[in-house]
């Protein structure tokens, strides 16, 4: 056989099974970030007949919806998570969280968490109330902190970021009645200075806004998420975003 020829074999044999190693599925902890789920054109708003297609697809593949704080027990060795474990997460805290949202997810058995901007509720239409939110609470939603006015944190000194993750912190449990632990970061801004002050304020993690899976040894205050826009293809699409995930984390990304 001319070396050619061989040379050419050798190379799509490496094609392929980088093509397989890239399509094969990694291990980790999938975290979707949502905001509006309303029939509207904000590239913010998945319509709810797509989110349940969404919802569907994530049942069939076998995925099991999980919270925050059980993501954070097994990461620290003080739980299992199942095979295919996924965090279903909304930024802002929209009311259509409470009316739409919610229903879907009890359809298919599923739960999630809402990450709040505390100085938003029942200040403006379109965002949740406190007793939407206590009621979401009581059905197994999880409350996280979107800061208290979604400001990008990184372009705040350590002072003002201390008063909004603390004041969203404080003003959270005091109507829920629960510790809040997680936040979410507005624009997914963030610094080094940011995650120690979330420590000190008591936060056990954080959501950015970069794509990837999480795994136990990741950093607790920079955990991966998968934003899910309105969509344009369809559930093409959404497979897409969930694939682009696993490759980013695959290629460390």
């Amino acid at each position: 056989m001319k070396r050619t020829n061989k040379l050419a074999i050798w190379a799509a044999a490496l094609v392929v099974a980088g093509l397989v190693w890239l399509l094969y599925p990694a291990q980790g902890t999938l975290i979707l970030e949502y905001h509006k789920i309303c029939e509207d054109t904000s590239p913010y708003a998945v319509a709810p007949a797509e989110f349940d297609k969404q919802l569907q697809y994530l049942a069939d593949e076998g995925y099991t919806t999980i919270s925050m704080k059980e993501y954070a027990a097994a990461a620290a060795g003080q739980g299992v998570l199942p095979a295919k474990p996924v965090v279903i997460t909304f930024d802002d805290g929209y009311d259509n969280n409470y009316t739409e949202a919610l229903p879907l997810l009890e359809r298919h058995g599923m739960k999630g968490t809402v990450f709040v901007v505390s100085g938003y509720v029942e200040q403006y239409p379109g965002y949740l109330s406190w007793p939407q939110i206590l009621e979401m609470q009581r059905r197994g939603m999880e409350i996280g902190s979107h800061t208290a006015n979604h400001v990008q944190l990184d372009t705040l000194s350590p002072d003002e970021q201390r008063k909004e993750i603390t004041e969203s912190k404080a003003v959270l449990e005091q109507h829920i009645g629960r510790p809040v632990e997680f936040l979410a970061y507005p624009f997914g801004g963030y610094t080094a200075e940011t995650e120690k002050l979330l420590k000190e304020a008591g936060y056990a993690g954080a959501c950015t806004g970069e794509a990837g899976l999480n795994r136990g040894g990741d950093k607790p205050y920079a955990l991966k998420r998968v934003y899910i826009p309105n969509s344009r293809w369809g559930l093409w699409e959404f497979k897409l975003r969930l694939w682009r995930a696993i490759v980013f984390t695959k290629l460390g990304l």
